[in-house]
């Protein structure tokens, strides 16, 4: 049994580095998924550079960065997935994986280390472009430093379990950009990444607490924000407990839902 649980490791970090060269050769794929928070940023942080959130010293830069951040792991992570996954079924290429000694977890894996990978590359850009160009402040605290590990590890885990499952509702790979991308929309406009988030709706604040990017959010701002700012969060403060709760909720719901749904041919086909 451990000699199988390290087999199945070893293959799955195999694949991380074919899983990484398939998504960076994909080049529409790549700036898509992975330039598109730096995009934002450049956009909203120049439209809105300078504006101060209600007399709080805060810019809105500041503000908007800890959400570009949490969308980049919905990002690499859901939609790059959700979107990949079904065109990879409908070329043979995951059948033809099926067909290999591969364990299944072990293509969890290989694509849990792909987005975890260019993730990091991701937010390394994305702060990069947010210090020289619209002065955010880089978090140094030991706690603000820890709180952004967990919260990216925790959630590139929770969305890329559930972008595995999602990816089962697109039939075919052409079509699955209109059924992925509504779902990261509706989550970004609601969870707080393009407006702060207590300036809401209640249903809105009620509706994006049931998902991860609500809290991943949330928490972010914890770490780019001051602790002053907590006072505009919906409670009065950040929640990071809760937010932990939330996300290893997700990721139980998600290994749940992935093993369920995840299919290696299209539905109809052997």
């Amino acid at each position: 049994m451990k000699s199988l649980r390290l087999r199945t490791i070893s293959m799955g970090l195999g694949r991380v580095g074919i899983e990484l060269k398939q998504f960076f050769r994909d080049k529409e794929s790549a700036v898509f998924n992975f330039l598109l928070p730096v995009i934002l940023l450049v956009i909203f942080g120049s439209v809105f550079s300078g504006q101060d959130l209600g007399n709080s010293g805060i810019t809105f830069s500041q503000y908007f960065v800890a959400g570009m951040i949490a969308s980049g792991i919905l990002y690499t992570s859901f939609q790059n997935l959700a979107i990949s996954i079904p065109m990879e079924r409908e070329d043979g290429t995951l059948k033809r994986l099926q067909g290999t000694p591969m364990p299944p977890s072990a293509f969890f894996i290989g694509k849990i280390g792909m987005v975890f990978v260019a993730y990091v590359a991701q937010v390394t850009i994305l702060i990069t472009v947010g210090v020289l160009f619209f002065g955010i402040d880089i978090p140094s605290t030991p706690l603000a430093i820890f709180t952004f590990v967990w919260v990216s590890i925790l959630g590139l885990i929770a969305f890329t379990l559930l972008g595995i499952a999602y990816s089962v509702v697109p039939k075919q790979g052409r079509g699955a950009a209109a059924l992925v991308t509504p779902v990261v929309l509706v989550l970004q406009f609601t969870s707080g990444v393009f407006f702060v988030f207590s300036d809401l709706p209640q249903w809105m604040q009620n509706f994006a607490s049931i998902f991860p990017l609500k809290w991943m959010t949330q928490a972010m701002r914890s770490v780019f924000l001051p602790d002053s700012a907590a006072a505009m969060e919906v409670n009065g403060s950040w929640e990071l407990g809760m937010t932990a709760v939330v996300l290893l909720i997700w990721i139980a719901l998600g290994v749940v839902l992935a093993n369920i749904f995840f299919r290696w041919t299209p539905r109809g086909k052997n």
